[in-house]
């Protein structure tokens, strides 16, 4: 099983990429865009987390991308979140994201919430 890591911090996405990759194979990119080249280049996962504010594309962008593309569209996404007003988790949801976290986070309940996604497909 895959997971793409979406976010502009490397520490934080070192952090996801080594507590998550006792169990997963799990890549990381920094911004949005990166995420699409890398899926259009055939790299699937199947799980999506991301982070809202990102340079280049931010989180929200990076949903609504995937979700109106017809090859994208089925993959799960969490956000994972400094921002934790009602709204962004809305707007997050709507969009189509499937879980909302917010950081700081503990990464047990990250991997409890993955495998739900993950085991769900």
């Amino acid at each position: 099983m895959k997971i793409l890591v979406v976010d502009d911090k490397q520490s934080l996405s070192d952090l996801v990429a080594q507590f998550l990759g006792q169990t997963y194979h799990v890549t990381t990119v920094e911004n949005g865009m990166q995420a699409l080249v890398s899926l259009h280049g055939g790299n699937v996962p199947d799980l999506i987390i991301t982070d809202l504010e990102m340079p280049e594309m931010d989180g929200f962008e990076l949903i609504k991308q995937l979700k109106a593309s017809g090859l994208f569209s089925d993959i799960p996404i969490i956000v994972l979140s400094c921002r934790d007003s009602s709204a962004d988790r809305i707007k997050s949801l709507q969009l189509g994201a499937d879980d909302f976290l917010v950081k700081p986070f503990n990464p047990e309940e990250l991997l409890i919430r993955v495998d739900k996604l993950v085991i769900r497909q």
